[in-house]
Formats: structure tokens, sequence, C-alpha cells
């Protein structure tokens, strides 16, 4: 495994395939408060390439055009959360995606269990640590510890995706899950535009 750290986009030319695994890293949970600072990907192959954030900025074209680019799955856990940081910081939508959170509420029904760290355990026999969760990620050096816990959050989602999608498949809600996933990005617009909280669907 290696770590390749990069400042504000990936650089030219880097293809890090079909299915593209990410995960975000920010000053907190309120999208509009608390800015970006780190986004890990990987391609599935035992790599993690991370691009640290700069204040204010706004712009990451290379990023952006690997999130909208129709042919490349995002692989997310809980998404929700991750969609709208990156649409917020540079108003790209990412799409198409996958949320291994939402698959595993789909078909693990029998447990509330459905953090990461929880379903890596469980269907890859993968132990990871979330010792470094909350740290500074908006430091201006990020230490080894810190770019090693972010990569864990990557390495794996590939692995964890084939896992549950044999589960919904067994289970008959593979057509489900994917009409919530194509949902997924209007539904981070909707946090973001004021309705995190609201059902609206609800009477």
């Amino acid at each position: 495994m290696a770590n390749h750290l990069y400042h504000g986009d990936l650089p030219d030319g880097l293809n890090l395939g079909p299915i593209v695994a990410i995960d975000c890293e920010t000053m907190g949970l309120n999208p509009h408060r608390d800015r970006l600072c780190l986004i890990q990907m990987s391609g599935g192959d035992g790599e993690c390439h991370l691009v640290q954030v700069a204040i204010g900025q706004t712009e990451a074209p290379n990023l952006c055009a690997m999130l909208t680019d129709p042919n490349v799955l995002k692989l997310f856990h809980f998404g929700r959360f991750d969609i709208a940081a990156l649409y917020n910081a540079f108003g790209a939508l990412a799409a198409p995606v996958y949320c291994t959170k939402i698959a595993s509420k789909l078909v693990r029904t029998f447990t509330d269990r459905h953090g990461l760290k929880y379903l890596l355990n469980d269907l890859c026999g993968v132990d990871i640590s979330k010792h470094q969760q909350q740290s500074d990620w908006g430091a201006k050096t990020l230490t080894a510890a810190q770019l090693d816990y972010a990569a864990s959050d990557v390495l794996y989602l590939h692995k964890l995706r084939l896992a549950l999608d044999a589960m919904l498949a067994r289970e008959g809600r593979t057509e489900m899950a994917q009409a919530c996933f194509e949902f997924l990005p209007t539904r981070s617009k909707l946090d973001l535009a004021g309705w995190p909280e609201i059902d609206i669907f609800a009477h």
C-alpha cells in the first residue's frame, strides 16, 4: 500500500479506473460552516491518492472531471455527506454513485451497525482504526498517521461493495438499491438547500 499526496487537485493524466472509492475529511459535519480539507481516493489497487484542499479553494478541474464522468462509478460510505461536501466546495455533483452504508441498511436489517469499521470487520475480515477520526484535518501538514487513517476509509470499499452486491442480489433488493443510489446526489443537494432533516415524502 502506498499513499500519494497532492495539493489542490489530482495530477494531469492520472486515471484511477472505472470505479473510484472516495471519502472526505472536513473540519466538522456542517458543510456550510466546516471546510473541506482532504479528499482520498482509490481505484481498488491498494494505492491511495489524496488531495489536500487549500483554504478558500474553489476549483479542482481534474478532480471535478472525474466526479462528473458518467463512465466512472464513485464509491462512497455515507455518500450523502461526501457528495454534499464536494458539491459545496467545487460545484461538481458526483454521479453515478454507490453508497455502502445505504446498501448495508437495505440488506443487513438484522443489525443497526452500519458504520464502516463494523462492515469491514463483518464482511471483509478487515480491522481499521478510527483513532485519527477527530484529528485536525485543517492542519497545514498532515501526519503519516492521518494519511494512513484517511487511506483506510477507501482502500477496502471495492471489496466491501462486492460483498454487499451479493447480499442485495440474494435478498432481491438490487434494483431498489440502484434507485437509492441514483437519488443520492439530489438528497445531498436537498441537505445543502435547507432540508437536511425534513422528510419531504412524509404527509
